[in-house]
């Protein structure tokens, strides 16, 4: 008899694949949320337009709440969301509202557009007109700018424009307080830009020469006082900021002749610049008029 020492074979076991587990949902990414004031017309408005194609939600301000309804109802169609804040900032409980709303801690792109200027001999304007333009174009700015810089540093990212002037840069006689605001928005962002780019925030002044909107209508400035090459639209004003926003840029100056408008203050004296841009204005000085946007 002979008995086989092979080892039995094991019967075959087929092993399930093991289940993959189910991928998680791709996660998306929140959409980015701006303020603009002054967002009812002009250089506002095509911020507004400009930022809602770049798929950013907005918050819109300005007194006028019937063309902020106009510009949200536009606006929402894009498929983003718009809200609507009537306030007017040059009014302490205007620019209360709008810095309460920035204390939510959702805006991660602020524009400090809302701002109007006086033309006329400066002692012939109404103090109280005076200095609802320095409420406005200083104080609120300044407010607004330190509630969001405060919430965007916690977050390390974030972006401010502020909105200046190519005024920013000399005296302007028969526009004097307008000038000096302006001035002042420049040296301020200027400052808080090198404070806030180490906590990876950009602040942007962007300072505009003569552009077509309705500012020179509620100022009371003459198109005629300016060069016809001087003038730009909202439009490329805006994209120029958005753009050297983008890029880090401390100032932002549209277009060659306000460059070298710019530049004038560090190549001639003041009193030749002071003398020629008055000269601009002067026909207008006895007519005051004065509108914020």
């Amino acid at each position: 008899m002979t008995v086989s020492t092979k080892p039995k074979a094991k019967p075959k076991t087929t092993r399930k694949p093991k289940a993959e587990a189910p991928e998680p949902a791709a996660e998306q990414k929140p959409r980015l949320r701006a303020l603009i004031t002054g967002a009812s017309s002009g250089i506002g408005e095509e911020f507004a337009r400009q930022l809602a194609r770049q798929r950013y939600n907005l918050v819109i301000v300005a007194r006028r709440k019937g063309r902020l309804d106009h510009l949200a109802e536009e606006l929402q169609s894009r498929g983003v969301t718009v809200e609507v804040i009537e306030a007017d900032l040059s009014k302490p409980e205007g620019a209360e509202a709008v810095r309460a709303r920035i204390a939510k801690g959702d805006i991660d792109y602020l524009v400090n557009n809302a701002g109007f200027g006086t033309n006329g001999e400066f002692g012939e304007i109404p103090l109280e007109r005076e200095m609802e333009e320095i409420d406005l174009n200083v104080r609120a700015l300044t407010m607004l700018s330190h509630e969001a810089l405060r919430q965007m540093k916690e977050k390390k990212a974030g972006t401010i424009i502020n909105v200046a002037s190519t005024g920013a840069y000399q005296p302007v006689p028969y526009m004097s307080t307008y000038a000096a605001t302006k001035a002042y928005v420049l040296s301020f962002s200027e400052g808080i830009h090198e404070e806030a780019k180490s906590y990876g925030v950009t602040v942007t002044c962007l300072c505009p020469g003569g552009t077509r909107t309705e500012f020179q209508k509620v100022a009371g400035v003459r198109k005629e006082s300016l060069p016809k090459a001087g003038w730009m639209n909202a439009d490329a004003v805006v994209k120029h900021a958005i753009t050297a926003a983008k890029a880090g840029s401390a100032i932002a100056t549209p277009g060659m002749l306000n460059k070298a408008t710019a530049n004038m203050a560090r190549v001639f004296p003041r009193f030749a610049i002071r003398k020629v841009a008055g000269s601009m204005f002067k026909d207008r000085s006895k007519e005051t008029a004065a509108g914020s946007k």
